[in-house]
């Protein structure tokens, strides 16, 4: 029996739907403690989801993740509970946004959300995140065995997302936003690997194309090795290198967003 459950979802806090998924939780299992891993997934953006979640339950206790981000609700998509090794358990839709996370605790057990004892009697055709994933993570929490929450999936049929990978060669690297934080940092898919293969260092100066324009940065350790307002190719605190502006939103600079391609050059003084 699990006492923790982490939500993560694209509702943001401006309407209700979050306090009201906490609400049928606390209805079902009240004792169980509710941790918000974030609500401010850009609306419908899975990819983001999915790298959210998969490096906030490292941090977490053995718990039922709850995430919710839906563009698929109501058009057949599966509601799925997945068990895995590493005593953790995972409900949403099966739409690529818990297998990150899913993978690398070893996916042991897979049930789609089917019966209908553990969910509400009303079921909406656009709020499962109300209607059947939070009662289903409710229901789990107050001891319901995971095998009733309905029939088996084979694992290999789960969807899974493909991850662009970089580009890198001797003297570039092709790279993809993979998503921006609300500090316009743009999060790449390169990782220390990736730097050290074109042998890039701290306060070595690159070129930054996007498309037809191109920017200068540095590549720094932290926002403090940049002046204020200077370009910076940095190690986030998961691992992936990002380009932020010391003071200010490389984002709206860039006019960059997730799935945008750079490609970034070492820049000969």
């Amino acid at each position: 029996m699990y006492d923790t459950i982490a939500f993560l979802t694209d509702f943001g806090l401006r309407d209700d739907f979050v306090g009201v998924c906490h609400g049928v939780i606390r209805r079902i299992a009240r004792d169980v403690q509710i941790i918000d891993i974030s609500h401010g997934v850009a609306p419908q953006a899975i990819v983001q989801g999915a790298l959210l979640l998969a490096r906030a339950v490292p941090y977490l206790p053995p718990a039922i993740n709850l995430a919710i981000v839906d563009p698929g609700v109501g058009r057949g998509r599966r509601a799925v509970a997945i068990r895995t090794a590493d005593e953790r358990v995972y409900i949403g839709p099966d739409n690529g946004l818990l297998m990150l996370a899913a993978d690398a605790g070893g996916v042991e057990d897979v049930r789609e959300l089917t019966n209908p004892r553990y969910r509400l009697e009303r079921v909406s055709r656009t709020f499962h995140a109300r209607d059947i994933f939070a009662p289903a993570a409710a229901y789990l929490a107050s001891g319901v065995p995971f095998d009733d929450l309905g029939g088996e999936i084979d694992p290999t049929t789960l969807v899974r997302l493909q991850l662009p990978e970089p580009e890198v060669g001797t003297h570039h690297m092709r790279a993809t936003v993979m998503a921006v934080d609300r500090f316009g940092n743009l999060e790449l898919n390169l990782t220390a690997d990736h730097i050290d293969a074109v042998s890039l260092a701290p306060t070595d100066r690159v070129e930054l194309l996007f498309g037809s324009n191109s920017y200068y940065a540095i590549v720094a350790q932290t926002f403090e090795d940049a002046k204020r307002g200077d370009l910076i190719v940095y190690e986030d605190s998961y691992g992936a290198y990002s380009v932020a502006i010391s003071g200010g939103d490389a984002s709206r600079l860039l006019d960059a967003g997730p799935g945008d391609e750079l490609t970034i050059l070492p820049h000969a003084e």
